[in-house]
Protein backbone atom coordinates (compact mmCIF):
# COMPACT_ATOMS: atom_id res chain seq x y z
CA UNK A 1 0.00 0.00 0.00
CA UNK A 2 1.65 3.66 -0.64
CA UNK A 3 1.38 6.08 1.63
CA UNK A 4 0.38 9.67 1.06
CA UNK A 5 3.37 10.69 1.26
CA UNK A 6 4.87 9.20 -1.89
CA UNK A 7 2.02 10.31 -3.78
CA UNK A 8 2.61 13.65 -2.61
CA UNK A 9 6.60 13.69 -3.45
CA UNK A 10 6.07 12.31 -7.30
CA UNK A 11 3.01 15.04 -7.48
CA UNK A 12 5.48 17.77 -6.67
CA UNK A 13 7.87 16.31 -9.31
CA UNK A 14 5.55 16.43 -12.52
CA UNK A 15 6.24 19.77 -12.55
CA UNK A 16 7.25 20.41 -16.39
CA UNK A 17 9.41 18.71 -18.39
CA UNK A 18 13.29 20.45 -18.62
CA UNK A 19 14.66 20.69 -21.93
CA UNK A 20 18.51 20.89 -22.68
CA UNK A 21 19.13 24.21 -22.22
CA UNK A 22 16.83 24.33 -18.67
CA UNK A 23 19.02 21.42 -17.45
CA UNK A 24 22.72 22.11 -18.65
CA UNK A 25 22.17 25.85 -19.16
CA UNK A 26 23.52 28.36 -16.42
CA UNK A 27 21.20 27.90 -12.82
CA UNK A 28 18.74 30.35 -13.22
CA UNK A 29 18.98 33.42 -10.42
CA UNK A 30 18.63 32.41 -6.84
CA UNK A 31 18.17 33.98 -3.39
CA UNK A 32 17.28 31.96 -0.62
CA UNK A 33 16.67 33.29 3.18
CA UNK A 34 16.65 31.04 5.84
CA UNK A 35 15.72 32.11 9.46
CA UNK A 36 16.50 29.56 12.64
CA UNK A 37 18.33 29.23 15.50
CA UNK A 38 16.09 31.65 17.62
CA UNK A 39 17.78 32.59 21.28
CA UNK A 40 16.32 34.28 24.03
CA UNK A 41 18.48 36.17 26.14
CA UNK A 42 18.22 39.25 28.97
CA UNK A 43 15.87 39.21 31.66
CA UNK A 44 12.74 40.92 32.68
CA UNK A 45 11.72 43.93 30.00
CA UNK A 46 15.41 43.62 28.64
CA UNK A 47 14.26 40.07 27.27
CA UNK A 48 14.02 39.77 24.04
CA UNK A 49 14.91 36.67 20.58
CA UNK A 50 16.54 36.84 18.14
CA UNK A 51 17.30 34.88 15.39
CA UNK A 52 20.09 33.61 12.76
CA UNK A 53 19.54 34.57 8.91
CA UNK A 54 21.35 32.86 6.14
CA UNK A 55 21.21 33.86 2.78
CA UNK A 56 22.72 32.60 -0.38
CA UNK A 57 22.50 34.10 -3.69
CA UNK A 58 24.04 34.40 -7.18
CA UNK A 59 22.80 37.76 -7.66
CA UNK A 60 25.23 39.98 -8.96
CA UNK A 61 23.85 42.57 -7.21
CA UNK A 62 24.61 40.89 -3.63
CA UNK A 63 28.39 41.99 -2.77
CA UNK A 64 28.24 38.17 -0.20
CA UNK A 65 27.20 35.40 -1.89
CA UNK A 66 26.52 33.98 1.50
CA UNK A 67 26.14 35.61 4.90
CA UNK A 68 24.80 34.86 7.87
CA UNK A 69 23.94 37.66 10.44
CA UNK A 70 21.51 37.82 14.27
CA UNK A 71 18.36 39.69 14.14
CA UNK A 72 15.65 40.55 16.14
CA UNK A 73 12.11 41.73 15.56
CA UNK A 74 12.93 45.22 16.28
CA UNK A 75 15.46 45.18 13.59
CA UNK A 76 12.46 43.97 10.45
CA UNK A 77 10.74 46.47 11.79
CA UNK A 78 13.70 48.67 10.94
CA UNK A 79 14.01 47.44 7.47
CA UNK A 80 10.50 47.83 7.10
CA UNK A 81 10.37 51.79 8.00
CA UNK A 82 12.98 52.32 5.74
CA UNK A 83 11.65 50.26 3.12
CA UNK A 84 8.22 52.64 3.25
CA UNK A 85 9.61 55.80 3.91
CA UNK A 86 13.05 55.79 1.20
CA UNK A 87 11.31 53.37 -1.53
CA UNK A 88 8.40 52.86 -3.68
CA UNK A 89 7.91 49.16 -2.54
CA UNK A 90 4.62 47.93 -1.06
CA UNK A 91 6.30 46.38 1.78
CA UNK A 92 4.18 43.40 3.24
CA UNK A 93 3.01 43.11 6.93
CA UNK A 94 4.88 41.92 9.75
CA UNK A 95 4.26 39.15 12.00
CA UNK A 96 1.62 40.98 14.44
CA UNK A 97 3.58 42.89 17.62
CA UNK A 98 1.67 39.87 19.86
CA UNK A 99 0.52 42.59 22.33
CA UNK A 100 -1.58 40.35 24.29
CA UNK A 101 1.50 37.95 24.78
CA UNK A 102 3.59 40.79 26.86
CA UNK A 103 1.08 41.47 29.55
CA UNK A 104 2.21 41.26 33.12
CA UNK A 105 0.70 38.10 35.15
CA UNK A 106 0.72 35.40 32.44
CA UNK A 107 0.11 32.13 32.77
CA UNK A 108 2.54 30.95 30.52
CA UNK A 109 6.13 32.34 28.83
CA UNK A 110 4.05 35.08 26.60
CA UNK A 111 5.96 35.93 23.72
CA UNK A 112 8.90 33.70 24.56
CA UNK A 113 7.15 30.78 24.68
CA UNK A 114 8.27 28.00 22.15
CA UNK A 115 4.98 27.67 19.54
CA UNK A 116 4.91 31.35 19.45
CA UNK A 117 8.52 32.13 18.95
CA UNK A 118 7.96 29.60 15.85
CA UNK A 119 4.99 31.24 14.52
CA UNK A 120 7.00 34.32 14.53
CA UNK A 121 10.18 32.84 12.81
CA UNK A 122 8.14 31.63 9.72
CA UNK A 123 6.39 35.15 9.71
CA UNK A 124 9.84 36.80 9.64
CA UNK A 125 11.17 34.18 7.08
CA UNK A 126 8.16 34.67 4.44
CA UNK A 127 8.84 38.86 5.24
CA UNK A 128 12.07 38.47 4.63
CA UNK A 129 12.00 36.34 1.15
CA UNK A 130 9.08 38.41 0.03
CA UNK A 131 10.99 41.73 0.47
CA UNK A 132 14.75 40.08 -0.83
CA UNK A 133 13.03 39.11 -3.84
CA UNK A 134 11.72 41.93 -4.87
CA UNK A 135 14.01 44.11 -7.61
CA UNK A 136 13.36 47.09 -6.44
CA UNK A 137 13.96 46.48 -2.18
CA UNK A 138 17.31 44.57 -4.08
CA UNK A 139 18.65 48.31 -5.35
CA UNK A 140 18.26 49.52 -1.47
CA UNK A 141 21.19 49.82 1.19
CA UNK A 142 19.42 48.91 3.89
CA UNK A 143 18.62 45.64 2.73
CA UNK A 144 21.70 45.04 2.05
CA UNK A 145 23.00 45.77 5.45
CA UNK A 146 20.29 44.02 6.85
CA UNK A 147 21.28 40.52 5.06
CA UNK A 148 25.21 41.06 5.26
CA UNK A 149 26.82 43.37 7.89
CA UNK A 150 26.88 42.00 11.80
CA UNK A 151 25.47 45.37 12.94
CA UNK A 152 22.83 47.51 12.08
CA UNK A 153 24.24 51.05 11.52
CA UNK A 154 21.28 53.05 12.31
CA UNK A 155 22.79 56.44 11.02
CA UNK A 156 23.53 55.32 7.86
CA UNK A 157 23.05 57.39 4.41
CA UNK A 158 19.92 55.37 2.55
CA UNK A 159 20.53 55.21 -1.07
CA UNK A 160 21.30 52.73 -4.16
CA UNK A 161 22.91 50.13 -4.25
CA UNK A 162 25.24 50.15 -7.42
CA UNK A 163 26.22 47.02 -9.01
Amino acid sequence: MMSEATVADTRRLNLKPQDLTDAYGPPSNFLEIDIFNPQTVGVGRARYTSYELRMRTNLPIFKLKESCVRRRYSDFEWLKNELERDSKIVVPPLPGKALKRQLPFRGDEGIFEESFIEERRQGLEQFINKIAGHPLAQNERCLHMFLQEEAIDRNYVPGKVRQ
